[in-house]
């Protein structure tokens, strides 16, 4: 019933994300060991979209650690556990409640040892700035803790790139890179201190060449550059080379030509959804007090609120003149939907 239950999850966020970002381009998911424990490693900007991305294309049932702020109601705590997330406890969430990561880790290491995924963002947190922030610890003391366990484990460490076009926008278009696999086991060094250092520094350098990365000096004024160049944000290797070349070795990124399209889209698609539209623009948008959280609200409402509002348009009008008269209406909505979000 487990596997039932988040195989049809899967595919119903999958169908989701494939209408809501123009395109999610995956690279090197090879690299992810089939048979072996993984820990993923990834940057994180874009909220809980990150971990539905990376859930929908590592081509294994993951585990994920989450804030455990949103572990806030009995029935939210329970549909998030039924997804395989985790609470992990911060600061910020009280100095006796950092001690419950004690039993969160060690069931890391259990799950890890039974050849499972376990998806980990080490920065700590998210935020929009096209940069990866400094690690915490927590990521490494799971890998150590396992090792210490499980000497016999072959624990792989993938690191992951997730960049975005333009995060709180819509339509947006996603790139992941997974990179190539890191054997934990050769950090486990007899001084501990040692091979965490080592460990992080590894990890850092690895998921800043998976993602673009600006360095925080002058950050703002260098981002201002990228963007008037036009460089490719979904191809972190050039823009990453462009600002190490000073801004002399860059690429522009080829304009939409089909941009006009999409907009006569988006005008129609608006006029035929507008209770949705309504509800989103002077309802729930305005509560989100974040920009991180922006596109994930934004998803949250294109998964629930918009399909459930062609349904009650299908049952109704359906019931009214027919539900073989209403179908090409519905299916035409979901081609000016199609429009505005690819073209």
């Amino acid at each position: 019933m487990k596997i039932i239950w988040l195989t049809f999850i899967k595919s119903y966020v999958s169908l989701g994300l494939f209408f809501y970002f123009k395109k999610i381009h995956v690279f090197d998911v090879a690299h992810i060991p089939k048979k072996q424990p993984v820990l993923l490693l990834s940057n994180h900007q874009n909220a809980l979209l990150d971990a539905l991305i990376i859930a929908v294309k590592c081509d294994r049932f993951a585990y994920f650690l989450t804030r455990a702020a949103v572990f806030n109601k009995p029935v939210i705590t329970a549909v998030l556990k039924s997804l395989q997330m985790l609470p992990v406890y911060r600061i910020r969430d009280g100095w006796s409640n950092l001690s419950n990561n004690n039993v969160i880790f060690e069931t890391c290491s259990k799950l890890l040892n039974n050849n499972e995924t376990v998806v980990i963002f080490p920065e700590g947190n998210h935020n929009l700035k096209r940069t990866v922030r400094p690690l915490s610890k927590g990521f490494t003391r799971i890998i150590m803790d396992t090792l210490e366990k499980y000497p016999n484990i072959n624990l792989q460490l993938v690191p992951v790139g997730l960049n975005f076009r333009n995060p709180s926008k819509f339509p947006d278009e996603c790139a992941i890179y997974f990179g190539e696999p890191i054997q934990a086991k050769d950090y486990m060094v007899k001084i501990r201190n040692n091979g965490v250092a080592e460990l992080k520094t590894k990890v850092q350098f690895e998921i800043s060449n998976l993602t673009t990365h600006i360095p925080n000096d002058d950050y703002k004024n260098k981002l201002e550059r990228l963007e008037a160049l036009r460089v490719d944000f979904l191809d972190p290797h050039r823009v990453n080379q462009c600002l190490a070349s000073n801004f002399v070795n860059c690429t522009v990124e080829k304009k939409n030509s089909l941009s006009t399209f999409s907009k006569i889209f988006k005008f129609l698609l608006i006029c035929n959804t507008l209770p949705p539209y309504l509800i989103w623009k002077f309802i729930a948008e305005p509560k989100v007090k974040e920009k991180e959280f922006l596109s994930t609200f934004r998803f949250a409402m294109a998964i629930t609120i918009f399909p459930l509002y062609l349904l009650i348009v299908f049952m109704v009008l359906g019931s009214i003149v027919g539900f073989g008269a209403i179908l090409p209406y519905i299916v035409f909505v979901l081609l000016l939907a199609l429009g505005t979000i690819k073209l």
